[in-house]
């Protein structure tokens, strides 16, 4: 379903650590790439969005009128999207590094597409982005993510409503089951679930 990006990658590895927030992402995709590293490899973190250019855009045009079209969002993410892996991502990767980025194409699939947005549309417009060597989904339920989630009060942004977040996570589950999401358990300590990270990563940089 994602990519279509063509790419002449070197010996980099694209990795995509996704899920509803709650999940732990950030910390997990930082933690892999801490390890990797000590581990001798040579690995990257980034994260979507990437620029303040297009999301100061997308919260002003929300200031102006209370929210944003489904259509807007989906395009803004997507501009975002084409400078980060066009002057971030695939250098990086043709340079040799394992990249690990938190949130990809399938955050804008599972967050515009809670708000019914048309997936086939999504994809459509992402089509330049790269498909991920492993793209992980972080597997944690609703109530869990919702009481971490009381402990960050910032990432109650605009776009995280908790019926928005059931709807997400429903698409994410969908994803994984189509194969496009490799699912590991994040209800797990934060060792556990880096460790099975690393694995999946180790493990395919090995078969190729």
């Amino acid at each position: 379903m994602v990519g279509g990006g063509a790419l002449s990658r070197g010996s980099g590895l694209f990795v995509v650590i996704e899920g509803i927030d709650g999940s732990g992402k950030t910390t997990v995709s930082k933690r892999v790439v801490e390890r990797l590293n000590a581990m001798g490899y040579r690995a990257i973190y980034t994260f979507e969005p990437y620029t303040s250019l297009f999301t100061e855009a997308l919260k002003k045009y929300i200031e102006m009128y209370g929210e944003a079209e489904v259509e807007v969002e989906v395009l803004s993410m997507a501009l975002d999207r084409v400078f980060h892996v066009k002057r971030i991502i695939e250098p990086l990767l043709v340079q040799g590094y394992i990249v690990v980025c938190d949130r990809y194409v399938y955050s804008s699939i599972a967050y515009q597409g809670a708000r019914n947005a048309d997936i086939e549309w999504i994809n459509i417009v992402n089509r330049y982005a790269i498909k991920p060597d492993i793209a992980i989904y972080l597997r944690v339920p609703l109530e869990i993510a919702l009481e971490r989630l009381k402990h960050k009060q910032s990432d109650w942004s605009y776009f995280e409503k908790i019926d928005r977040i059931k709807k997400a996570l429903e698409i994410y589950e969908r994803l994984a089951l189509l194969g496009e999401l490799m699912a590991i358990d994040a209800t797990r300590d934060i060792d556990s679930v880096v460790m099975q990270c690393i694995k999946l990563i180790t493990r395919y940089s090995l078969a190729r």
